[in-house]
């Protein structure tokens, strides 16, 4: 397995199926996959020997204060083999973010232990999410 940070029409593609796989990513067109990965600060992918796609884990951030990690995905069979705490690690310690002192995700309960062991807590004080859904 390889980590790349720059992704070919292809790996697009293969991030585009992996997405629609996912409830949480399964309308995203192919444009909007690929406007996201332009749109982040940071993108990271873990592909095979033969360049798919295997793994894809995307960052928003100030390089100060907060970083936010999007789209923590891992292909079906990729699942279960580390894969998962390998893009977290290549996060946690990307050279660009050795500064930032918030990392933060949106993650469902069944989750909570993945992102446990990465350090993460749900406990963040009185700070409720709010979101505008712009029709």
């Amino acid at each position: 397995m390889q980590v790349i940070y720059e992704f070919t029409e292809e790996q697009i593609e293969n991030l585009q199926e992996l997405y629609r796989r996912e409830w949480w990513t399964d309308t995203r067109t192919l444009a909007e996959t690929k406007a996201c990965v332009e749109g982040s600060q940071i993108s990271i992918g873990i592909v095979d020997a033969a360049g798919r796609l295997q793994g894809f884990a995307r960052v928003l951030t100030d390089f100060t204060f907060k970083a936010l990690i999007f789209d923590v995905i891992v292909s079906q069979g990729g699942r279960g083999t580390g894969l998962g705490d390998r893009l977290m690690e290549l996060i946690m310690s990307h050279e660009r973010l050795r500064r930032v002192k918030h990392f933060e995700l949106y993650c469902l309960t069944e989750m909570y232990a993945f992102y446990e062991r990465c350090g993460f807590s749900p406990d963040v004080g009185d700070i409720t999410l709010m979101r505008c859904i712009k029709a």
